[in-house]
């Protein structure tokens, strides 16, 4: 980012507080039509992308620009007339027949310089891969009939015209649902996150996880799990929660005696779950509500027990690790105490308030306007965190400032979704995952894990979740997955490739901070993160574990799910009541994955079993040597 200085730093300020208010106007008093929010949004966003964003990706040690050069002025003045033309031309947009009226000379230009001013904004805040990505896609719906294509992929082709109309004067491309989230939820969300900082909310957090876990057993390591858990489901990016939170849990792990490498790998797992937590649950959790057509607690009930499945895991292993380690926690001298923290427990509301009002059914913006004023109301308790005008301002242009990222991937996840609806390549995809898998449902489960892994690693989790949604969905909804499983089974998939070696960008942060081996640090995250690599297994055949069966299913699954951490996390540990040997290992890692098999019977069964093998791995202490006690 560059970093500006006197007049137009002050100019870019009022116009991103500009932006900002315009935004909490619209949450307040209600939305504009959704193909106009989007546009208006889009149009404030993109000038944004040029003026921060630099044509060079900043190197580390290089200075930071201060200065905007002519070309940027100008392509932001020009990524500002598409979205012009719409917001003047609104009625008469309108009023086109869609396929049927030609579009006019300046629509064809005004069209085609959206998309590649899109595009270059794109691979400036976001990078190149996504950029390729809608590329392609784009291109395909050009070029469907090409001979180089194989038979199974060729299709008609759109014309350049069409092509335009789609992606610029409809709301099924650039303009699509991914960006509606974007214009609405997203940023009062942001803005909410801006709130949170300033009234000291978020320095609460930290302080709470001190207070309950700093002086327990790998102290530092609950630390990052709970601190990172909380912020992270507000924060939505799992490298923004590494940098935030690691700076300070990472170095504490490592000053008790937690190896570099496992210190970031907790740290980066933590903060890569922060996306799967309720209330928020980061972006796309907003987008899965809006292409399933339900209400937003709708997807926070189904994920808080997978949730705190993973979060129960990893607490669990850090803890194993520190027993097995001999790892302590810190001094009480540098913790906040338990009383005092309870003192300012009246801090914790903002998030109770915004939890109580998604369960009674109000919509997100309610929720997050409701969570501001109940910030800035507790910011008024302790003169050091007290919200004045100029706070409230600044938290508003803070939280507005980091739209650009999710805003312009949002977008040009559009130019693919738009691709898909008008190539068809969709139903394409879905046939080759049929083919593919014969129709048995845990090899396509297997193919669409993969897609959404690999779109992971190189797009925003957002953007990747909406590309493997639109691909992924409707090839396991048909072979009977039901519908909400099969978003969540893509939505795990694109968050967990934040730890997932080659390109785990949560684990290589990590590892920037810890000063370990990137790659170590990585499949070190996977071992810990091994509960969400199997879990959206499991809730794909097993209802209960997303609280969709039966109270006597939903009781079953919650003990399945506390089974299979427990077991999992002594496998993975090597510890439970003393270290243990390969053949407990081994005995509690099958136990763990038969806990989570669709059968209550089995399910039950293997929780006996892992109760009366811990009983038993006690008395063997003594001859149980032959475990590496390795994470």
């Amino acid at each position: 980012m560059r970093r500006l200085e006197g007049i137009v730093k002050k100019g870019f300020y009022l116009y991103v507080l500009a932006m900002g208010l315009f935004h909490l106007y619209t949450a307040v008093f209600g939305s504009f039509e959704a193909y106009l929010q989007r546009a208006i949004h889009l149009t404030w966003v993109l000038p944004m992308c040029f003026i921060l964003y630099s044509f060079k990706p900043h190197k580390k040690g290089d200075p930071f620009e201060t200065s905007v050069p002519w070309y940027d002025w100008l392509f932001a003045l020009l990524s500002t007339l598409p979205g012009l033309y719409i917001i003047l031309s609104y009625d008469e947009i309108m009023m086109r027949m869609q396929g049927v009226d030609d579009l006019t000379t300046l629509q064809l230009v005004l069209g085609t310089m959206l998309i590649v001013l899109l595009l270059e904004a794109t691979r400036r805040i976001v990078g190149l891969p996504i950029v390729i990505v809608a590329v392609a896609f784009t291109a395909y719906t050009y070029f469907a009939d090409a001979p180089f294509f194989p038979d199974m992929l060729r299709g008609v082709p759109t014309e350049f015209s069409r092509l335009i109309e789609g992606m610029y004067l409809t709301d099924e491309g650039i303009f699509s649902s991914s960006l509606g989230v974007s214009a609405t939820f997203v940023m009062i969300f942001l803005i909410f996150g801006g709130f949170l900082e300033k009234s000291g909310v978020g320095e609460y957090f930290m302080e709470f996880a001190q207070a309950f876990t700093g002086k327990a057993p790998g102290g530092p390591a609950k630390i990052a799990v709970l601190s990172s858990a909380l912020f992270g489901s507000i924060s939505g990016s799992a490298v923004a929660n590494v940098y935030g939170t690691g700076s300070f849990t990472i170095p504490l792990m490592k000053r008790i005696g937690y190896k570099p490498f496992f210190a970031g790998a907790v740290e980066a797992v933590a903060s890569t779950g922060g996306q799967i937590m309720p209330p928020v649950m980061g972006a796309g959790a907003f987008v899965m509500a809006a292409l399933l057509g339900v209400q937003f607690n709708t997807i926070m009930i189904a994920a808080i027990l997978p949730a705190l499945m993973y979060y129960g895991t990893v607490l669990l292993m850090v803890h194993l690790t520190a027993l097995r380690d001999g790892l302590q926690g810190l001094p009480a001298d540098e913790l906040p105490s338990i009383r005092s923290v309870m003192k300012k427990l009246y801090m914790m509301s903002p998030i109770v308030l915004l939890v109580y009002m998604l369960l009674a059914g109000y919509t997100p913006m309610y929720g997050a306007i409701a969570g501001i004023t109940l910030a800035w109301a507790v910011s008024l308790i302790n003169p050091a965190n007290r919200m004045g005008p100029r706070e409230i301002l600044q938290a508003i242009h803070d939280g507005s400032e980091n739209i650009p990222l999710i805003a312009t991937a949002c977008a040009s996840a559009g130019l693919v979704i738009g691709s898909v609806a008008l190539s068809g390549i969709g139903f394409k995809f879905v046939g080759a995952v049929i083919t593919l898998s014969r129709g048995i449902p845990f090899i396509a489960l297997i193919l669409i894990a993969i897609v959404s892994l690999i779109l992971g690693m190189g797009l925003p989790t957002t953007s990747a979740y909406i590309l493997g949604a639109a691909l992924g969905v409707p090839a396991l909804a048909k072979i009977g997955i039901m519908p909400l499983a099969a978003h969540l089974f893509v939505f795990y998939y694109a968050i967990i490739s934040n730890i997932t070696p080659p390109v785990a960008l949560a684990a290589y942060a990590a590892a920037s901070i810890a000063g370990a081996n990137p790659n170590r640090t990585g499949f070190a995250a996977c071992r810990l993160g091994i509960l969400a690599f199997i879990v959206p297994f499991a809730f794909c055949y097993d209802p209960g574990l997303l609280l969709k069966s039966s109270l006597l299913g939903n009781l079953t699954s919650i003990i399945s799910g506390t089974t299979a951490l427990t077991a999992l996390g002594f496998a993975m540990a090597g510890y439970a009541k003393g270290r243990l040997s390969s053949f407990y290992r081994l005995a509690f890692g099958m136990l763990g994955l038969l806990a989570l098999y669709n059968n209550r019977t089995v399910s039950l069964a293997a929780a006996a079993a892992t109760l009366g093998l811990f009983l038993i791995s006690g008395r063997n202490k003594g001859k149980t040597g032959g475990g590496t006690g390795k994470v």
